[in-house]
């Protein structure tokens, strides 16, 4: 499994380009429904006192969410991630990121819309389950 290897020259972990970061930047001025939802409830270390981020480059990837004390990634999968060659994508994603010791959970737009406190108490339960002793 690939490994990320750090770029310390540009000071980005786990070696994100900073064009990653100017993406970023735009995907957090265009969320989804779902994303401004979920955003509500993590910000300001409101879910068990962990900050989270959200649109945070991770070496080619820009995760959702992320918590780099529990290096915990949480993603919100909208319709197109239904499509085979998107679940093949999403799934090399998972293995890479995991194989770097990061921990990913995945909701849909409709879980994060239709069920908030389901999805909130899932991820209350990855905490505990991740979170360091």
């Amino acid at each position: 499994m690939k490994k990320f290897k750090p770029n310390y020259q540009e000071g980005m972990w786990k070696g994100a380009p900073s064009s990653s970061f100017l993406k970023a930047q735009a995907l957090r001025k265009n969320e989804t429904e779902a994303e401004k939802i979920l955003w509500e409830r993590l910000r300001n270390n409101q879910l068990k006192g962990y900050k989270f981020r959200r649109q945070h480059p991770i070496s080619l990837f820009i995760a959702d969410f992320y918590c780099h004390q529990l290096k915990l990634i949480i993603e919100i999968d909208g319709e197109y991630h239904h499509l085979p060659e998107q679940i093949e994508k999403d799934l090399e994603r998972t293995q890479i990121l995991e194989s770097n010791d990061l921990q990913l959970i995945r909701f849909t737009n409709e879980e994060v819309q239709e069920n908030l406190e389901d999805v909130i108490a899932k991820i209350t339960l990855k905490i505990d389950e991740v979170a360091p002793q």
